[in-house]
């Protein structure tokens, strides 16, 4: 059987292969639910974590993604790899890592530009409420950044005691709750299983056709905007670890497409994100056009006029940071470095193909220098657009790691 084949066969989440390869309590829940019955599923508990045997399960629905393809197992293409410090020498212990990392944090400060100060102590407007399914949602209003206010939706399952929880970003926060688009409700998927989840997006922040933060403005921007949006997602973060249903050592981030650059940044920069999972945001500096990092809302920002929006060319180079990092070799999986040992799932579609193992598995051998194994998974797909199979490995993915005892793998 081809690594191809075997990835197929993973994601096929319809009739028998189904129902083998699902828990039966989940397999009978979905089967109730496309009979039109209502169901609760709060998978995920608020008091307890999962039982063992609901954790080996989960695990078994992942099991497959978290090692490379034959062809791309050990193959690390000619990225200069993050064990090796700035003057040449190798890391060798974990305690040496400690100092690599601090050395890549450094560095990615200084060219991304420092944050503000993070607002620890956010104060969070309630501007409604109603109730659905097994949740209420909350509308609710917070500074993400000193100077701005957000608008998101705060999704609280039923139950008692502290419970895991999911930060979604996306364009506009609506999508990920369910109240438009197709396959990208993370939110209200995973409120249903029993994860508190807040849901934001750029809606009010930004000008329509960047999807960016700027700081302190758009014309004088210290801070990349890509990272900047990691800082609002950290804001974010505080905004949950504020709740008192939510345990604050198991708050993960996710997000499609540019929400899947946004949740990639947010992860790396911050942290206290416990696990990450990106759904085919390109992983990294490549010339695919989705993965458009060059331009001034991502990557590249330089003063106004902004150059030509499109792909990078003779007449219409990159400005900015971007061809600053592409001179220097450097590339985002000195940034992945920076999750080890946290569990990250790229949700692989078009741009972000099999062959990203490559960038991959360099987080893969800081994971194993640290003694952490099937910290690093890859699904995918032929399509940009996410899906139900690559969505239900997000959703094990989290149950997993938020739910149960992820240090036994």
């Amino acid at each position: 059987m081809t690594a191809n084949t075997r990835q197929a066969q993973n994601l096929n989440w319809t009739g028998r292969r189904f129902k083998q390869r699902t828990p039966w309590p989940i397999f009978l829940i979905v089967m109730m639910a496309a009979a039109g019955v209502h169901v609760k599923l709060g998978i995920c508990q608020a008091q307890d974590k999962l039982p063992a045997e609901s954790q080996q399960d989960s695990w078994k629905q992942i099991a497959s993604y978290f090692s490379p393809p034959a062809e791309w197992k050990n193959e690390f293409g000619d990225y200069r790899s993050p064990l090796r410090f700035t003057d040449g020498s190798v890391v060798q212990t974990p305690r040496e890592w400690q100092r690599r990392r601090a050395e890549i944090s450094k560095e990615w400060q200084e060219l991304l530009g420092a944050w503000p100060p993070l607002i620890t102590e956010p104060k969070v407007e309630v501007l409604g409420s109603e109730r659905r399914e097994n949740f209420e949602q909350l509308k609710i209003r917070f500074k993400w950044t000193p100077r701005e206010f957000t608008t998101g939706y705060l999704l609280v399952p039923d139950g008692d005691g502290k419970r895991p929880a999911i930060l979604t970003v996306y364009y506009e926060p609506e999508t990920a709750v369910g109240l438009q688009g197709e396959h990208r409700d993370f939110a209200y998927q995973l409120a249903k299983r029993g994860f508190v989840a807040l849901s934001i997006g750029t809606t009010e922040a930004t000008d329509a056709k960047t999807y960016a933060l700027y700081h302190p403005d758009i014309d004088n921007a210290e801070v990349e905007p890509l990272s900047m949006l990691g800082c609002a997602a950290a804001n974010s973060w505080h905004v949950l670890a504020s709740r008192p249903e939510v345990d604050p050592k198991r708050i993960g981030v996710v997000g499609h497409s540019f929400g899947g650059k946004w949740a990639m940044f947010a992860g790396c920069l911050f942290d206290r994100f416990a696990a990450v999972a990106v759904s085919d945001p390109g992983i990294m500096l490549d010339t695919h056009p989705s993965v458009n990092y060059w331009e001034p809302w991502y990557l590249g920002w330089h003063p106004r006029p902004w150059r030509k929006r499109g792909v990078v060319t003779e007449e219409n180079p990159a400005c900015g940071l971007y061809p600053r990092l592409l001179e220097q070799s450097r590339d985002l999986h000195e940034l992945h470095a920076l999750l080890a040992p946290r569990p990250v799932l790229v949700s692989g579609g078009a741009v972000d193909p099999p062959e990203r193992w490559r960038a991959l598995n360099h987080l893969v051998a800081i994971n194993k220098l640290l003694g952490y194994e099937n910290r690093v998974g890859m699904t995918n797909r032929p399509k940009h657009s996410p899906n139900p199979e690559s969505n239900a490995v997000i959703y094990a993915f989290f149950e997993h790691f938020l739910c149960g005892r992820s240090n036994d793998h």
